[in-house]
């Protein structure tokens, strides 16, 4: 389903933990980590898409989380052409987003990644709240910073500067075998093994 000017109606979705940090979620056999995201269905609004988003990708439901906050208006991004299917140049140019802060209210082992028959990620994370937007694939960067800025604003305490010791826990789908962390990065505290923290990149849409 696409606008008038080509571009399609989705939703995305910062879930914050206690410490205001964020989850991050690894794409299936791929080195890309991104927030859910997913589009709106004809019929639904974007409350609605986003919690059967929410479920479908990591297999929470209402109950487990609190709408914070939400963008005021839809954020665009256009996709460059190489990473658009031929059939569809010339009439699809990006995605439109309404994006959702969410705080969690349901425990770490609430979160379901195999919900679904086709996952969308296979691994997850808590991050600090400021993503590093280099690792963002370049196209997202502006909206990926729009969206947590705008959303900052409803946090109770400015992002990074919680107490405590900062986690970087990883939980996975299958348990990894014989890999240790990744150079210059905190060791991963992973669900059931030690698994290397790959080089995040973000995958170019879903």
């Amino acid at each position: 389903m696409l606008d008038r000017e080509g571009f399609r109606p989705n939703v995305g979705i910062i879930l914050l933990n206690a410490n205001n940090e964020v989850w991050w979620g690894k794409r299936v056999r791929e080195h890309s980590w991104q927030f859910p995201q997913g589009g709106i269905k004809y019929g639904e609004t974007p409350e609605q898409a986003m919690y059967r988003e929410l479920e479908e990708e990591i297999g929470l439901r209402q109950e487990h989380v609190k709408i914070v906050g939400r963008t005021r208006d839809w954020l665009r991004y256009e996709v460059p052409d190489h990473f658009i299917k031929r059939e569809i140049r010339g009439h699809y140019r990006g995605q439109k987003q309404i994006w959702f802060l969410l705080r969690m209210v349901a425990r770490d082992n609430d979160v379901n990644l195999r919900l679904t028959d086709h996952p969308e990620f296979d691994a997850w994370r808590w991050h600090d709240y400021w993503v590093p937007l280099d690792v963002v694939i370049e196209f997202k960067r502006d909206v990926y910073q729009r969206a947590l800025q705008e959303l900052s604003r409803f946090l109770t305490s400015p992002p990074g500067s919680g107490h405590g010791e900062r986690r970087h826990s990883a939980r996975y789908l299958r348990q990894p075998r014989g890999q240790g962390s990744s150079a210059g990065k905190p060791p991963a505290k992973l669900h059931e093994a030690g698994a290397e923290t790959q080089q995040l990149m973000l995958a170019p849409d879903k």
